[in-house]
């Protein structure tokens, strides 16, 4: 050994088995979870397991709002327009957000053809059989072959951008760089240049009175 250093003394006893967290109860937690979605399946059947239907939207900002995704729910405006009462809405799986605003004309008549769309595909059983009341299904045959959807509601679709080509009219060989550079001069020695022509031209002015 060289030099006045610290002798080896390596500490190894830092009980490092209390201190371990292990995941040995994850096969299990994915049974559970399993057999949970099963039975929440069957507890909600005929309805459809993905839940209730949610509007088209677009994300707030400039980075996201040229996708398109699932929203809260319905404007009170999208279901005026499409003819569905507010309290109705909820009964027949479809969501409701008081809250939202259509800020555009777009929006309004998408969520109310995914509504329409919706609605001719909606089967609504009576409470009581022989009994319908209004708005129920009366079709035996679509009661009786109706299966509970297990899929998403209606999925989005996402809209390819359009790229439209325009034909540029007037001489093309013009280099757009060296333009904007000199219009950027031109604005930048606007106040010196303006001055300088009135220097000169007053001494023009003053030599022709001499």
């Amino acid at each position: 050994m060289k030099g006045n250093n610290v002798l080896p003394n390596v500490h190894l006893r830092k009980d490092w088995q209390l201190r371990v967290k292990t995941w040995f109860d994850q096969p299990g937690s994915k049974k559970r979870r399993r057999l949970n979605r099963v039975k929440k399946a069957a507890m909600i059947a005929p309805r459809p397991i993905d839940g209730l239907l949610r509007p088209v939207v677009r994300g707030p900002t400039l980075k996201y709002n040229t996708k398109l995704r699932a929203g809260r729910g319905f404007t009170l405006e999208e279901l005026k327009a499409s003819g569905i009462r507010r309290k109705e809405a909820l009964s027949i799986g479809i969501s409701v957000d008081h809250r939202r605003r259509n800020r555009s004309v777009e929006s309004l008549e998408a969520n109310k053809s995914r509504l329409q769309e919706y609605q001719s595909r909606l089967i609504v059983f009576p409470k009581r059989v022989g009994k319908p009341k209004a708005g129920d299904s009366t079709d035996i045959n679509a009661l009786s072959s109706a299966h509970q959807l297990k899929g998403t509601i209606l999925p989005i679709i996402q809209s390819a951008p359009t790229l439209v080509l325009v034909k540029s009219v007037g001489n093309n060989k013009t280099d757009a760089f060296l333009r904007l550079r000199r219009a950027r001069a031109d604005k930048h020695f606007k106040g010196v240049r303006e001055s300088k022509a009135r220097v000169k031209e007053e001494e023009e002015k003053a030599k022709q009175g001499k």
